[in-house]
């Protein structure tokens, strides 16, 4: 009998779905349990001992839960902050969601790349170390975005998001050479899984073409080397409708939004379902 995997999406909102979306295309008849801790959104005002806190209890909490065969963590605040502790206390698989530096470093031609990011993403040691193991000869412009994360969610929503809010984000990613040459920013990095939803935007606003590097592909195809030994018929099987839950036990109200990352199926939501809510002194 085929093994249908159950596949353990975490993210602090809507970003991790352009992670998933690329999961489904390759693991399409997988089980998806899709979890965006919206009670503490957006987690880039977080300090890492508040994420390990937060994170590691609540992955105990959906491991016990729904028995995952694997854990992604599609947040880069959150995977640069606590994926070691997490490999600590769980036996299950996590595959994360870290800063692209190296294939960014490798791609550039002009050796100038830039990492949009999280302010927290940016300020962490693990996203240093990448930049000190994986530069190579590259200038690496590190970007903390304070609200772009939020601002993508919301135009997911379909609130009015505005170029110029877009671009005062971003702008700091793009650095002009000095002397007026050709050696100016030609990469940059997002690293925030929620900046893909604006990636339309982002190629129509960039005051000159780069290339956006999204990582989600190179974790789709981590998530399927994982679960190989662990279920050969990883795309056979029983089919389950996926599960969307926020943490904050909030309805959701997007499923014609949604329904394009799971591969066309509609999320389904537990009803009255809420997840270690954030605390009201934290609000």
């Amino acid at each position: 009998m085929s093994h249908t995997p159950t596949i353990l999406v975490l993210d602090s909102g809507l970003g991790g779905l352009t992670v998933l979306r690329e999961i489904v295309g390759v693991l399409p008849a997988a089980r998806y349990v899709y979890v965006a801790d919206d009670a503490f959104f957006p987690y880039g005002r977080l300090s890492e001992d508040e994420i390990i806190a937060r994170v590691v209890p609540l992955v105990g909490e959906l491991i016990g839960t729904h028995a995952p065969d694997i854990v992604v963590i599609a947040c880069n605040t959150m995977s640069v902050s606590v994926l070691g502790p997490l490999r600590a206390a769980y036996s299950v698989p996590f595959v994360g969601t870290v800063p692209a530096i190296k294939p960014a470093c490798a791609a550039s031609k002009t050796k100038r790349v830039s990492v949009l990011g999280t302010r927290a993403t940016v300020q962490r040691e693990y996203t240093q170390a990448l930049i000190r193991n994986h530069a190579q000869a590259c200038t690496v412009t590190l970007v903390g975005a304070a609200r772009l994360a939020s601002l993508a969610e919301d135009a997911l929503s379909g609130k009015p998001v505005s170029d110029a809010d877009i671009l005062s984000e971003v702008a700091p990613c793009f650095v002009s050479a000095g002397d007026g040459g050709d050696l100016r920013t030609d990469v940059v990095v997002l690293a925030c899984t929620h900046y893909p939803l604006l990636l339309d935007r982002l190629l129509r606003l960039a005051p000159w073409p780069v290339s956006w590097i999204d990582p989600a592909p190179a974790i789709a195809r981590r998530v399927v080397d994982l679960l190989k030994p662990l279920a050969p018929s990883a795309t056979g099987g029983r089919e389950f409708p996926p599960e969307m839950i926020f943490t904050s036990g909030r309805s959701n109200a997007l499923t014609g939004a949604l329904a394009p990352f799971f591969g066309g199926r509609v999320p389904a939501r537990p009803a009255s379902h809420q997840l270690m809510p954030e605390p009201a002194t934290n609000r």
